[in-house]
């Protein structure tokens, strides 16, 4: 069966998955540094604006990782037990949870933009104004973003990574081209500042959406979500098992958004730069992440089959090939980032003040890159076996230490640079942790097989 990822050589079957998914992660990071570069040009208070708003598109994955998280193991782990028809019903309750929670969440946020916005008290009004205009419109349509990632964890359970890589790829060229045209308006073209931005972002994902729900049915290979239909009843028994695996990592993801909130409040105390800065910095260090974050989805989907099917060998196989990859990634982006980071800076600043800033931040996050790395990937393996609970416990309580350690240590001769280094010091402590509690499962694992 095509997407089978139960047989076959485990380096060439995972990199076959992994590889569109990267690709897929790379269009999303270049999605958002495209909007970062266009937004730089409208000066730093419009990217701080636009990077304050984007905090609740980013709240909003973690939302959405509900049904996408839910969805991607229950129907890999259905489909390496040979359950197609059980596998279908999870995947089309996921898309019906997406459009639930996706219109909800749009609805509530673009109303109550104001007082959400309120809570960084912004004192620029320039900075104010693009983060209001950015949060009514990126928001209010942020449905689309639910389906699309939602898809993408379905397809990928499947082992079917193509789709998604493709779709983003559309998405992504619509994002370039409208991205000039919205924000700075040339010629005839009105000029909509960060509101286009946000209306660039819309355009894309409808695009992707679009192209993803047209495989269903276009194409000849074998789909889970052959004969979809949303408005239909939700059947209790899948809404049950996708929220059992989704909840714990739309906790983690969410509680991980706000403790960020908590920090860009304190970061705003620095200034419209150093608020830039952090958004941008970012965006850039989501060309580890995401490309992390990548392969653990290409995990997820890989164990879960595996698992699913009994085959624990597979699994560490796997696991071993995935933490090599990641890690030596990790490191390539800690040079780079430690080594040449004004170049990197001046792409998206152009004040002398929020270039040294945005130097700073790189030097000292490019320390951690490698953890990060492996962080991500073993989320997505810890995941893949079902244990989304264990990964928020760890992420929420190692993530919440950022919060006293920012206080600390900015309110020490460090300032703004403490923020950075609380951001670094607990990334370190996750990777170590994720990766040593993954080996001490996998042990448990081949300790209950022999015993068999």
């Amino acid at each position: 069966m095509e997407g089978n990822l139960t047989r076959g050589p485990i380096l060439k079957t995972l990199t076959k998955l992994a590889i569109p998914i990267m690709a897929s992660s790379f269009l999303g990071t270049l999605y958002n540094i495209t909007d970062m570069a266009w937004i730089g040009l409208l000066g730093a208070k419009a990217v701080a604006g636009v990077g304050v708003g984007g905090m609740f598109t980013w709240l909003s994955q973690g939302l959405a990782s509900m049904a996408r998280m839910g969805g991607q193991v229950q129907v890999a782990q259905c489909i390496g037990r040979g359950e197609r028809q059980k596998a279908h019903g999870f995947a089309q309750t996921a898309m019906q949870l997406a459009l639930l929670m996706g219109l909800a969440y749009g609805i509530i946020v673009a109303l109550s933009a104001n007082p959400l916005v309120g809570f960084f008290r912004l004192e620029d009004a320039e900075t104010l104004s693009a983060a209001l205009d950015y949060i009514r419109i990126a928001c209010g349509f942020i449905v689309f973003s639910f389906l699309s990632v939602t898809l993408t964890g379905i397809y990928t359970a499947q082992g079917d990574s193509k789709t998604p890589f493709v779709a983003n790829l559309f998405g992504l060229a619509a994002n370039m081209i409208l991205d000039p045209v919205l924000i700075l308006g040339p010629g005839a073209f009105p000029r909509f500042g960060a509101a286009g931005a946000a209306m660039a972002t819309v355009l894309a994902q409808v695009i992707v959406t679009g192209i993803m729900l047209l495989g269903i049915f276009v194409q000849k290979k074998e789909n889970v979500l052959k004969g979809l239909r949303l408005f239909v009843k939700i059947p209790l028994e899948y809404v049950e098992g996708i929220c059992k695996i989704g909840i714990p990592t739309a906790l983690q993801g969410m509680a991980y958004c706000f403790i960020s909130m908590i920090l860009t409040r304190m970061v705003a105390g620095f200034g419209p730069e150093a608020i830039a800065t952090q958004r941008v910095g970012g965006q850039i260090e989501s060309i580890s992440w995401n490309t992390a974050e990548g392969f653990g989805a290409a995990m997820n989907a890989f164990i879960g089959q595996n698992y699913g099917a009994g085959k624990t060998e597979r699994v560490k196989q796997g696991y071993r090939v995935s933490l090599w990859t990641v890690g030596i990634w990790g490191l390539l982006i800690t040079l780079v980032f430690v080594c040449v980071p004004t170049p990197i800076a001046r792409v998206f600043f152009h004040e002398k003040q929020a270039i040294a800033t945005a130097v700073d931040y790189l030097i000292i996050v490019g320390f951690s890159e490698a953890f990060l790395c492996v962080e991500m990937m073993t989320v997505g393996a810890l995941s893949g076996l079902g244990r989304t609970r264990l990964c928020s416990g760890i992420s929420i309580a190692f993530t919440s230490l950022r919060i006293p350690l920012a206080i600390i240590l900015s309110s020490s001769a460090l300032g703004i640079l403490g923020i950075w280094w609380a951001l670094t010091t607990t990334t370190m402590m996750k990777g170590i942790i994720f990766t040593s509690v993954f080996l001490l499962i996998e042990r448990k694992m081949t300790d209950a097989q022999q015993e068999q």
